[in-house]
């Protein structure tokens, strides 16, 4: 059996600009690139100031190699210069089809270009700040906007966030929690549908894709398809080829 991956599989390569963003922004772009394959490539680039401090939690838990660069004059930065060369030599060696560069920086624009050029895809995860030469250098670009904290009081609540830092007693079934994240899944791929219905398969796959320890009896639930219909904002069907689908809930008219 050979140990190389099948070819008709995307490979994904995702190289962070720790230098210009955000560690709160990598989460985002790990569900984003979800949906395009398999991420072969994890790393986040920048200097010894930024690598050691504030991502420096954020790469080890994400599972991404730092690559440090250091800056061998005052003013340089070696970080983006690396992080081209490393995209290049995955595409050359065929390790990864589709790249996923998160920064806001329009310094990689020409990256984009010569990537495309050899038959990539390439995807930008960026802020709000991002510069039009970057946006229209990549196949697509997503926005990340930092969350505002909910109230209590709002629709989040009926949506938990998250798992909850409290476990169940032991004997006791674990309580059914409805994550947000399944929402904005639901709602990222519907983006690419004519009917903005999305396969419980296919959305199970992408789940697992974003985050490996992705698992509805964490939560709860039994299996997926259990789990989709206790969502308010969220349609669960059996379509007539006996397969089910979900799509985002028409909100109600008052």
């Amino acid at each position: 059996m050979s140990l190389l991956m099948p070819e008709h599989e995307h490979r994904v390569a995702v190289l962070v600009d720790c230098d210009n963003t955000s560690p709160e922004i990598l989460e985002y772009a790990l569900r984003v690139v979800a949906q395009f394959g398999r991420v072969v490539l994890r790393r986040g680039y920048g200097n010894h100031s930024t690598l050691a401090n504030k991502w420096q939690e954020a790469l080890v838990r994400l599972a991404f190699t730092p690559c440090l660069q250091y800056q061998y004059a005052a003013g340089k930065n070696t970080s983006d210069i690396a992080l081209a060369l490393d995209a290049m030599e995955a595409l050359f060696d065929r390790r990864a089809t589709t790249f996923c560069l998160v920064t806001s920086d329009s310094d990689f624009a020409y990256l984009c270009r010569k990537l495309r050029e050899r038959g990539a895809t390439v995807h930008i995860v960026g802020e709000a700040k991002s510069p039009d030469a970057l946006r229209n250098a990549s196949d697509q670009f997503f926005e990340w906007v930092k969350p505002v904290p909910e109230p209590v009081a709002s629709v989040a609540a009926a949506e938990p966030a998250d798992k909850g830092s409290s476990k169940p007693e032991p004997g006791k079934p674990a309580p059914k929690l409805r994550p947000r994240f399944v929402v904005e899944a639901v709602a990222l791929m519907a983006g690419d549908t004519a009917d903005g219905k999305v396969s419980v398969g296919g959305l199970g796959s992408y789940l697992k894709r974003a985050d490996p320890s992705f698992s509805p009896k964490n939560y709860g639930h039994s299996g997926l398809l259990d789990m989709l219909k206790t969502y308010d904002l969220l349609k669960v069907q059996q379509e007539a080829g006996g397969h089910w689908t979900t799509q985002l809930a028409q909100p109600s008219k008052s």
